[in-house]
């Protein structure tokens, strides 16, 4: 009786199954998908030994200023007083421990990720020669700021196209010593910040698009905006080299760093920096060794399982779960694991900073040296983290 009640059992089972999985394929296929997903094909992760072997360095980090601000991306210094620009739209000063909004570029209601447009989102911050902040904003433009008065100046703003396009998000830039040159990136001329999850996850170069995303110049002095590289994927942050012969761009979807020559004999060119990531790079900055931080927004684990790798080809996954999940609840299920490395002046790996399970800092999107301590920002924690250097 039992093989009997056991086939009767699973006949049941299947059906029901059948007649559960047609009907949700069925509405699966009719359901709009926001993203059209092109193919990726990335190398097999490198392997996490050697420089790269998982540690628990960044659990040494403390959190500071812990639920005063929410999402400081970026992270600069004039003197010992930092500047950030927070998830809700300001630029704030940390003066002697004490936090103070010196300006808004945007307008309120801020809060929720519907609130950005209007609100504003600081990302890529840096000093300029006379102590100004350059700031990218993700939905306005390239601001000047005044870190006393908080004065506000519009510098290249994204109502005005640029060959024929608007930017869309304008993400993370540097600025050459003397001033005169900023280079910025455009993330994308089809998402705004508020839908990187779409820009990651589709995968395209914008490339067929009427503009791609881009890497811009632009002149202080002439005012004038040129368009370096276009056809990047997801290109994120940015940094000149020490000599200022060439400004590295993070290829956030690719796992990938590009480098494009800005003078010398190669001025104009582009090659591959580091290709195979093991993790998706957010922003970049020099560290004191002469080399480059990198901050991953997403590792790709090896051994282990990555996400990213896995749906990189499948393009009908991808459009399964972006018609049947928000952007809120697919980030619920990225691996909370945060990785810092740092790079030679040549690209090679020379240290890593790991917290397996992200429980100290969580998302870290950039690190930015100062004084001996690795400062920590992160586009959606409520803290600045704080590594001190000569204890890693």
């Amino acid at each position: 009786g039992s093989t009997y009640s056991s086939k009767v059992f699973r006949v049941t089972f299947l059906t029901l199954a059948v007649s559960v999985a047609v009907p949700l394929l069925g509405v699966t296929v009719l359901l709009d998908c926001p993203i059209d997903p092109q193919p990726i094909s990335l190398k097999e992760p490198p392997l996490l030994a050697g420089v790269l072997e998982p540690n628990t360095e960044l659990r040494k980090a403390e959190r500071l200023w812990e639920n005063q601000l929410v999402g400081p991306e970026s992270i600069v210094n004039i003197g010992d007083v930092l500047f950030t620009g927070t998830a809700d739209g300001k630029i704030i000063k940390i003066e002697d421990g004490e936090i103070q909004t010196i300006a808004r570029i945007g307008h309120g209601p801020c809060g929720g990720r519907e609130d950005e447009p209007a609100c504003g989102r600081p990302l890529g911050m840096r000093v300029g020669p006379n102590n100004t902040l350059f700031v990218a904003d993700a939905y306005y433009g390239l601001y000047e700021v005044d870190p006393d008065t908080g004065e506000t100046k519009m510098l290249v703003s994204t109502k005005t196209p640029i060959e024929g396009q608007k930017l869309s998000f304008v993400n993370d830039l540097t600025v050459t010593k003397d001033g005169r040159k900023i280079y910025f990136t455009d993330s994308s001329s089809k998402w705004q910040r508020q839908d990187y999850l779409f820009l990651l996850m589709e995968g395209t170069d914008d490339g067929r698009q009427v503009s791609p995303s881009l890497l811009l110049e632009y002149d202080t002095v002439t005012k004038e905006v040129k368009v370096l590289m276009v056809g990047l994927r997801f290109p994120n942050g940015v940094q000149l080299s020490p000599a200022e012969d060439f400004v590295l761009v993070q290829e956030t979807t690719m796992a990938r760093i590009r480098r494009y020559y800005v003078s010398g004999l190669m001025k104009g060119g582009a090659d591959m920096f580091v290709e195979n990531m093991p993790g998706l790079p957010d922003n970049i900055r020099l560290s004191s060794s002469g080399g480059y931080w990198v901050a991953m927004a997403a590792v790709r684990p090896n051994p282990g399982f990555s996400w990213l790798d896995f749906l990189s080809e499948k393009t009908w996954i991808k459009r399964m779960i972006f018609k049947l999940l928000s952007q809120e609840t697919v980030t619920k299920f990225v691996p909370k694991y945060s990785l810092v490395v740092e790079l030679s002046e040549t690209g090679s790996y020379k240290r890593s900073f790991h917290d397996p399970t992200g429980v100290t800092v969580a998302y870290v999107s950039e690190a930015h040296e100062h004084n001996g301590h690795l400062y920590l920002g992160s586009f959606r924690s409520p803290y600045i983290g704080r590594l001190d250097l000569q204890h890693v």
